[in-house]
């Protein structure tokens, strides 16, 4: 499954962004998706994830309340918005897929991973 990410750029602090990760397969729909970032010199982090039919969603306690995580499965495509952006959330954001119908929390645990997209928040 080739995925790619879209959506990144800069954005000021307090501002929205919307992530896109397009998936080239139909399988798609049978695969749960993360949204996995990385900060400079930080770790991957899982920050959003959902399950294959949208029924069970997950958010870093990071983002929560902040970030929404959303997938259409008629068009092979998931979403990441993000609101109330903060420098913190500068990262590179990958979205990720397992191949099964769950979003595993680890990310060592995805299969497939979109090739990333910088989102750099600043003032």
């Amino acid at each position: 499954v080739q995925l790619v990410g879209s959506g990144g750029g800069s954005v000021q602090i307090g501002g929205s962004r919307s992530l896109s990760c397009a998936a080239s397969e139909r399988t798609f729909s049978s695969y749960g998706i993360g949204w996995i970032r990385q900060a400079p010199g930080k770790e991957l982090e899982l920050i959003a994830s959902v399950s294959s039919d949208g029924g069970e969603i997950y958010y870093a306690d990071s983002v929560k309340g902040r970030f929404t995580i959303s997938r259409d499965n008629a068009k092979n495509t998931a979403y990441l918005q993000m609101n109330d952006l903060r420098p913190e959330d500068t990262a590179v954001y990958y979205c990720a897929a397992n191949d099964h119908s769950w979003a595993p929390r680890a990310t060592s645990l995805y299969r497939w991973w979109g090739q990333g997209t910088q989102v750099t928040v600043s003032s």
